[in-house]
């Protein structure tokens, strides 16, 4: 699977031309569509049958800045996964370094409320995320 790539754009910068924090939380969830999506669960499938996926927990390191037009190279991988609940783990890379380290956690539950039993209602994506568990991407 290939990383997803970011061009920091222009107004994601702030008054001293470095890239403002809450943006890479923003390419957090760029990365984690795609990653699902390349690993055969892109999040409209889930919408379609009804289940959300929202963040639970999130944690960031910011290591070194980027500014316009930095192009940031985001490696996602499984950390935790726990029946219903998701932890992944993103690394951004610019320029060979690495700029930013971060986890978000996430559970599976129907638009109701009710928490989605993975193993058993949907072995095909709980054997996709078990197979990726610490894997690097």
């Amino acid at each position: 699977m290939s990383d997803y790539k970011h061009v920091v754009s222009y107004y994601e910068t702030d008054k001293m031309g470095v890239t403002h924090h809450s943006n890479y939380i923003r390419w957090m969830e760029e990365a984690r569509v795609d990653f699902m999506k390349q690993h055969g669960w892109p999040y409209e499938r889930f919408e379609e049958e009804g289940i959300i996926s929202p963040v639970i927990g999130l944690e960031a390191t910011y290591i070194n800045s980027t500014t316009f037009p930095d192009e940031v190279s985001i490696t996602v991988s499984v950390k935790e996964f726990k029946t219903v609940k998701l932890t992944l783990h993103y690394v951004m890379k610019c320029r060979g370094e690495v700029v930013f380290e971060g986890d978000t956690r996430h559970c599976f539950l129907y638009t109701d409320g009710k928490p989605v039993r993975l193993k058993r209602e949907y072995p095909g994506f709980y054997d996709t995320i078990v197979n990726l568990l610490g894997k690097e991407e």
